[in-house]
């Protein structure tokens, strides 16, 4: 197996994150330092990073229903909160994806880089859904602007699913993982978010997990994930 996957594996990082991590020159292999991600290990190896064993641990994938003013990371500095906190877990997770501190709902947490690549990676275009309140009602050719694609100053956005389900309120799916991107697309038609909730990640709902809580997902649901991320 390659150093990077066998990290991504072990729980440290995902494996685009992992490779940074080995170049950095603090990833040992019996010993000796190895900067390059494609070195062949296996579990007969003594790898460690910054001087601290790397071995497999059980795969876990967990959802929480992320309250506002949490932060994505897996550590925060800062006052503020991190996401890992809110799971009752001694395995090395980390976030799936972010989700902005004033956002809420639905993200996931996994020690399974692999995995967390293939749901994040834009090559597999795995749907997000998110209901969006806004700050007045959406003219039909605001809509239809957010459905065709918008103009952003990092590019283009994808054609996304845009359904009203209330007068200020709209439920938007996005293939894309770009940074604030419902939130900069709104603004982009002349409107504002005055709250977003992530309700579904690929096929995987929320549901009427309270805000704040997590739970560790079963095998039939990962296999789904998988599956969702396997176009």
């Amino acid at each position: 197996m390659r150093l990077a996957k066998f990290l991504a594996h072990g729980g440290v990082a995902s494996r685009r994150k992992a490779e940074e991590v080995i170049r950095k020159g603090i990833v040992t292999v019996n010993g000796e330092a190895v900067t390059d991600p494609a070195r062949d290990v296996s579990d007969a190896d003594d790898v460690r990073v910054n001087g601290a064993v790397v071995g497999a641990e059980a795969r876990e994938v967990w959802v929480v229903n992320k309250p506002a003013g949490v932060v994505s990371t897996a550590r925060e500095p800062g006052a503020r909160a991190a996401v890992v906190e809110l799971v009752e877990s001694e395995a090395r997770l980390y976030p799936v994806g972010r989700l902005d501190a004033d956002s809420t709902g639905l993200l996931l947490l996994t020690n399974d880089g692999e995995l967390a690549n293939r749901l994040t990676h834009p090559r597999y275009e795995v749907a997000k859904t998110y209901r969006a309140r806004l700050g007045a009602p959406l003219g039909s050719a605001a809509l239809e602007r957010l459905r065709s694609g918008i103009e952003l100053e990092d590019g283009p956005t994808a054609p996304a699913e845009v359904r009203r389900l209330g007068g200020r309120e709209i439920e938007i799916v996005l293939r894309e993982g770009r940074n604030r991107q419902v939130r900069r697309m709104v603004d982009a038609v002349g409107n504002r978010v005055v709250a977003l909730r992530r309700v579904a990640f690929g096929s995987l709902p929320l549901g009427d997990l309270p805000e704040g809580a997590a739970r560790r997902l079963g095998e039939v649901e990962i296999a789904r994930l998988w599956k969702d991320a396997a176009s």
